[in-house]
């Protein structure tokens, strides 16, 4: 974990709800706040355990309302649809960043196979 590059800037745009992280590797990445809380690290989205996954859907319009910092190793996101919990670690960030493409493919298909949509319902 001591190999994993540290952020030396971290910048939340609310406006077109997008966190702008910078590593000290050189690497920066554009993350959308709908990407962030679908990969969120807490047990609630992830579970306890592999294949205990619960599948985000409808948070296209979700928004990071607060960025805790925790310790020296990450922070907490907390989100406008009231989810707060999970560490995002320096480690899961860069992760997220890193391998983006082929987790956001990923998650379209999971959303597409389970009939779900990334819009909230609307009711009128």
């Amino acid at each position: 974990m001591s190999n994993t590059p540290k952020p030396t800037n971290i910048n939340l745009h609310q406006k077109s709800r997008v966190l702008e992280i910078s590593f000290d590797d050189g690497n920066s990445y554009e993350l959308s706040c709908e990407y962030l809380r679908v990969y969120s690290p807490s047990a609630e989205v992830r579970g306890h355990g592999p294949g205990e996954e619960v599948l985000q859907f409808g948070k296209k319009d979700v928004n990071i309302t607060n960025i805790e910092p925790v310790g020296s190793y990450g922070v907490c996101l907390h989100f406008d649809d009231n989810h707060d919990t999970g560490i995002y670690s320096w480690e899961w960030l860069y992760h997220l960043g890193k391998d983006h493409d082929e987790l956001w493919a990923a998650y379209l298909d999971k959303l597409e196979a389970a009939g779900k949509k990334r819009e909230t319902d609307t009711i009128i």
